[in-house]
């Protein structure tokens, strides 16, 4: 054998064998199979028997338990508080005389009397319903903050300080109404019209009539608690219409429609969580205020929209970061917190414990869930199972796998659960909520903390400003020039950050630059900024929807390492990492869930809305029944997409915002790609996450995703599930005295533990900083606890702080932390005697 010959064996064998030993990039499973069931029952008997080895719907307690123990013992369970129900009410017109005309008709909606509404929260017992309707596997709620996660007792402070309880008050919720009402006839407009006949109110002669809108596809819950709500308000003398519809009509008359028409007056509502939190603003945001989109109107132009501007510009303080100090940043919160509770257009009434399961057999260990929300996309990321497949099932009483259209870019796109399971694991965002910690991790855009910077004072108007100097020439997007435009001298920021892109390609094999980064903010740009009366590329319920955040980006440095500054109004000083990813570049365009699909998609999509599709048929970003919103999984939309992809190329478009960046070909590359992906897999969502969707049968309710290989991709199969493990603490009971009389030293004994996360193994607590908090109408008395032994400590509540105290009822917390564990937290209640 020649020595040259040699050598080309040798090499030969190298490549070959670094192809074997090449590492495998991508997520664990090669597929996740979804599938849906109509019965949380067959959902969970096919989870014993093998059939399916997650089921994504937390059921209930009573459920749960319903099975018999051989089939219970073949799985294992997550436990978390996991879908909170809440009344949604429509306040319109909200301000007397309380009634307006609807078809030449005049409609009293009591409703819109804020007392009426108000007192709600003493009609309902929330413990009854806990107790009775939930069987226990539940609890309470005052506010949209889950009970037990981080930072949550303060928003229960709130409402015990405006005097709401768990139990209520039915004979304060009576007078109450019974006082609204009255003060509502005398008013000139109503007197003669509404009246009192032996206890029940008329207006113009017919029953004053609360048009109820209810889930029937959830009769346990949503029905039950319905009418229950339902009798209780009519002991104040109304009629109540029980409007018992399917899920899709009674969703989209409460979400849907506008206020003004009074189709509904008051809807059963239901939230999954979301995730685990720590900082619970922008859900006060999103739950209280008009710049959330869920409030009565949800921002839609030409509709009736429910406004509270003072809570908006607190809760948009908070949320954008305009405090000094982490003590303001809690006053902006709980103060627009109160405001909201006052509205009462929102009115949580309780969670219900979700219990998630898994085929103990067919898995290899626990996976990562949400402390607060349950099983998500990090369980299905962390999966293992031996042959690296994954069968997941959804539940759906109307069988349908998806409830929202596919709309990548509107508020209402893949707005609904079962949509987010499957397109979270198909977009990686630029970084995520840890579902143990709640610590905003970088994910597909990396920073340090020495990467961010902060600098903020009050100005003379008593505004929290910036004082970084903007670079001249960092570039913002212009909606009216269509062009990238340096910022120019005197412009400040908050917060500047430097953020490394971890690129890899997208699913259609083209590689992701720092022009898909600028693209996404250029694109939300456009189409919330409304330039002319006659703009085609504005999309009003998106400006609502986008504008607060978007006008805190203030401009980006594109660096020669290809790393990307941005400079941003945001601080918040309790968390480096939450600043950092406020101001971290995205791909998407959508928010909650972080959706992305590829620019080339986005803008064939814009194109299509702006001027018109290849069918004729008129699309939108909005869910509105005069158009047509956008669907990129639907055969006859995903067929415009491509007919506009391929008008793209043949004119060789280039989009504004990349005019400069790429070339013609360069961007007929990209359309010409995504119509192969197109062609190949038949719909048009096109991401960067570790699978891609390779099926979807409507018909068959059936979805296939595939593992993403690409050796672009940015981490290995494993790694998220090593980094994901933690340690969380549980407080699992608090000893205090049922009275605690006064001029005597008591003793608080808590009991605490560690578990290990995900796999739930359990230890005594021997470390840790345990604080016991004494809650009284004016302030917290905290005092520090200490170890007696491995999982007990002990606190002591001296005579002297509780001796002013008034005799009464007062909850006791107890706060467990533990640096790098999630802190936990539990309370209880005792009397000062």
């Amino acid at each position: 054998m020649s020595k040259r010959l040699t050598v080309i064996l040798l090499a030969s064998m190298i490549v070959l064998c670094g192809g074997v030993f090449a590492t495998e990039k991508g997520p664990i499973s090669d597929v996740i199979y979804f599938n849906v069931k109509m019965s949380q029952e067959l959902g969970l008997r096919d989870v014993a028997e093998g059939l399916t080895d997650i089921f994504m719907e937390g059921v209930s307690g009573p459920t749960l338990m319903g099975m018999d123990k051989a089939t219970r013992d073949k799985m294992d369970i997550y436990s978390v508080p996991a879908l909170t129900y809440a009344l949604f009410v429509n306040p319109y017109p909200n301000e007397a005389p309380y009634f307006a005309n609807v078809d030449g008709k005049d409609f009293f909606n009591v409703m819109a009397i804020n007392e009426f509404r108000y007192a709600l929260n003493d009609l309902i017992n929330r413990q009854y319903i806990v107790d009775e309707i939930l069987g226990g596997a539940g609890g309470p709620m005052l506010s949209m903050a889950t009970p037990g996660q981080p930072g949550t007792y303060r928003y229960g402070l709130v409402a015990n300080k405006l005097g709401l309880s768990f139990e209520g008050n039915e004979t304060r919720a009576l007078e109450a109404m019974k006082k609204a009402l009255e003060d509502a006839a005398k008013i000139p407009e109503n007197q003669g019209r509404l009246v009192n006949s032996n206890g029940k109110w008329y207006f113009d002669n017919e029953p004053l009539t609360v048009k109820f809108v209810i889930r029937a596809d959830d009769p346990n819950v949503r029905v039950k608690m319905a009418e229950y709500v339902s009798l209780q308000l009519e002991k104040a003398g109304v009629t109540v219409d029980r409007l018992v519809w399917e899920r899709s009509k009674a969703s989209n008359t409460a979400y849907g429609s506008d206020p003004a028409d009074l189709i509904w007056n008051l809807y059963t509502e239901a939230w999954s969580a979301g995730a685990t939190r720590a900082f619970w603003e922008h859900i006060v945001r999103q739950m209280y205020a008009s710049g959330g989109s869920y409030m009565p109107g949800r921002g839609t132009e030409g509709f009736w929209n429910f406004r509270n501007e003072k809570l908006d510009d607190l809760i948009d303080r908070a949320y954008t970061g305009n405090f000094l100090t982490e003590e303001e940043y809690w006053d902006l919160s709980l103060t627009a917190l109160e405001m909201g509770l006052k509205d009462a257009v929102r009115i949580y009434v309780c969670y219900q414990d979700g219990f998630y399961t898994a085929n103990s057999a067919r898995l290899l260990d626990r996976f990562a869930y949400g402390l607060g929300d349950g099983v998500n996309d990090w369980s299905l990321k962390t999966a293992v199972t031996d042959d690296k497949v994954l069968f997941v099932t959804q539940y759906s009483s109307v069988g349908a796998l998806f409830m929202s259209n596919w709309d990548p870019v509107g508020p209402d796109g893949i707005s609904d659960t079962y949509s987010a399971n499957v397109v979270t694991i198909l977009s990686d965002p630029s970084s995520f909520e840890s579902p143990a910690s709640a610590i905003n991790t970088p994910y597909r855009v990396n920073w340090t903390h020495d990467d961010i910077v902060t600098k903020v004072e009050r100005n003379s108007e008593g505004d929290v400003v910036g004082t970084i100097d903007v670079p001249e020439n960092a570039i913002r997007f212009d909606s009216k020039t269509k062009q990238w435009k340096e910022v120019g001298p005197g412009v400040k920021s908050m917060s500047m950050g430097t953020y490394t892109l971890l690129g890899g390609n997208m699913h259609q094999g083209q590689p992701i630059t720092v022009n898909d980064y600028l693209y996404a903010f250029a694109f939300i740009d456009e189409w919330i900024s409304r330039d002319g009366e006659n703009d085609k590329y504005y999309e009003a319920s998106y400006e609502n929807y986008m504008r607060s955040g978007q006008d805190t980006i203030k401009g980006y440095i594109v660096n020669d390492d290809g790393t990307i500054t941005t400079y941003f109004d945001y601080n918040f000083p309790a968390s480096v990492d939450r600043t950092a990813q406020w101001g971290a570049p995205f791909l998407g365009v959508h928010r909650q869930p972080f959706v992305i699909v590829s620019w080339e998609i986005y803008e064939a999509l814009a194109e299509i809305v702006a001027n018109g599709s290849q069918s004729g048929t008129v699309y939108a970003f909005r869910n509105d029944p005069a158009v047509t919103q956008i669907d990129v999984l639907v055969p006859n939309h995903v067929k415009d997409i491509k007919a506009k992809l391929v008008e793209l190329i043949e004119e060789g478009h280039v989009p504004n915002s990349l005019k400069g960046l790429i070339t013609v070909e360069e961007a007929q590359s990209r359309y010409q790609a995504a119509i192969d992906f197109i062609d190949k897999y038949g719909h048009a969502y096109i991401s960067n996450g570790p699978y891609y969707l390779s099926k979807y049968d409507p018909t068959a309710n059936y979805a296939e995703c595939r593992a993403f290989r690409d050796p672009s991709y940015p981490y290995e199969p494993y790694y998220w599930k090593e980094m994901l493990k933690t340690v969380r603490l549980s407080v699992d009971s608090i000893d205090v005295p049922a009275i605690i009389m006064k001029g005597m030293d008591t003793t608080v004994k808590v009991v605490v533990a560690e578990v290990a996360y995900p796999s739930e193994e359990v230890s005594k607590a021997s470390r840790g900083s345990i604080v016991v908090t004494l809650i009284t109408p004016e302030k917290e008395m905290t005092f520090d606890a200490v170890l007696i032994e491995p999982g007990l400590f002990e606190a002591v509540i001296n005579a002297e702080a509780i001796e002013d105290l008034e005799p009464g009822s007062y909850n006791v917390l107890a706060i467990a932390s533990l640096e790098g564990a999630v802190p936990a937290s539990s309370v209880t209640s005792t009397i000062v005697y």
